[in-house]
């Protein structure tokens, strides 16, 4: 059986650099080399393209990749048939390239430019295409669709950066007409909680307001849900199906990007501590969603199950959601009896079923 040619893409320019480095290293270390060639692909903080040469992928997350010897600069070419091109000296070698894993979180990677760029190659590719990847990267673009698709949601407001300096007290008194402190201050377009901030009063709203500006235009206040944090993982293309609930208890003020991959506060609970009915409510929004924005392949689904009534109540979803050892997506997974290579293998199939 012919191996099939896999280019894992990785790092990127975004936020998100050192988590789609240990990503990607969790990610290459599942791929089977006797079914497939890997070609791991590490692009850089300033756009440089680099094909890795070494198979130690612990080197990924320290950095020292980028200078293993043997690596030659590269790019995929949005020429249909050209596939990765690679350069040494000043010959290019032409690597045909059957499906790419574009493990790249955030900016550039997730929003539907990366999706672009494959779909012009005419090269499939792991994950939502890119009508899907911007609406779910644009949180108020997903906002919209939720509310569309009737999907219960925290209520929610668009800011925008631009207009911060010239009516920032005049937005500070809009956002405490409408809301009660505490609030959520997100940018539209991150990920990992990247810029987010938790705000309890005048004062840290107007500071995380700023904070948000410096990564978007577009930033989103949202209304505190008290409750449990229940994530999703997603996988499918016409026929999605919803793994196991998992919950996260942050151990800190929310889960925010250092709960998530720096600190150790942070317990998961798969499953989630919640009851079989409303696992089951939580199941079914999450393919709801996912089908509303028109994903494929996979995505994590994240939601508020609210102390009080137990209330169903979405967050967001996260096209290419992390792929670290703690990650929830192949946690989850893991947990409904789908363990980490063989997820890895069900995602390369379902990428070649969707361009077929």
């Amino acid at each position: 059986m012919k191996k099939l040619s896999v280019c894992v893409l990785f790092g990127g320019i975004s936020p998100e650099h050192e988590v789609s480095l240990r990503s990607a290293e969790f990610v290459l270390n599942c791929l089977d080399k006797e079914k497939y060639n890997v070609f791991p692909v590490g692009i850089t903080k300033d756009g440089d393209w680099i094909l890795y040469t070494g198979e130690d992928y612990s080197l990924l997350p320290t950095g020292e990749w980028k200078n293993y010897p043997g690596n030659r600069r590269a790019a995929i070419s949005p020429v249909r048939g050209q596939g990765l091109l690679s350069f040494e000296g000043d010959c290019v070698v032409r690597e045909w390239i059957d499906v790419v894993f574009p493990v790249l979180h955030g900016e550039n990677g997730e929003d539907g430019a990366m999706q672009g760029l494959l779909q012009m190659a005419g090269i499939p590719y792991v994950g939502p295409h890119v009508a899907a990847s911007a609406v779910a990267m644009d949180k108020t673009l997903t906002k919209l669709v939720a509310d569309q698709a009737g999907i219960p949601q925290a209520a929610w407001q668009l800011v925008r950066n631009s207009e911060l300096d010239s009516r920032m007290d005049e937005i500070l008194k809009q956002l405490e007409s409408r809301f009660c402190y505490p609030v959520f201050v997100k940018p539209a377009g991150t990920g990992s909680s990247v810029g987010v901030s938790k705000a309890a009063d005048r004062e840290d709203l107007r500071s995380a307001l700023l904070k948000a500006g410096t990564y978007d235009e577009k930033i989103l206040v949202e209304e505190f849900i008290h409750g449990r944090e229940v994530e999703v993982a997603v996988m499918g293309n016409m026929s999605p199906v919803a793994s196991e609930c998992g919950e996260i208890d942050s151990g800190a003020e929310f889960y925010d990007y250092d709960a998530k991959y720096i600190t150790d506060t942070s317990v998961a609970y798969i499953p989630a501590r919640i009851s079989d009915s409303v696992a089951e409510q939580v199941r079914d929004a999450a393919v709801k969603v996912y089908t509303a924005i028109g994903c494929q392949g996979l995505s994590r689904v994240d939601f508020f199950v609210t102390y009080a009534d137990e209330r169903v109540v979405f967050n967001e979803i996260n096209t290419l959601p992390g792929f670290t050892s703690i990650s929830m997506y192949p946690k989850l997974f893991a947990a409904s009896g789908i363990p980490s290579q063989q997820l890895i293998d069900e995602l390369l199939k379902l990428a070649m079923e969707a361009n077929e």
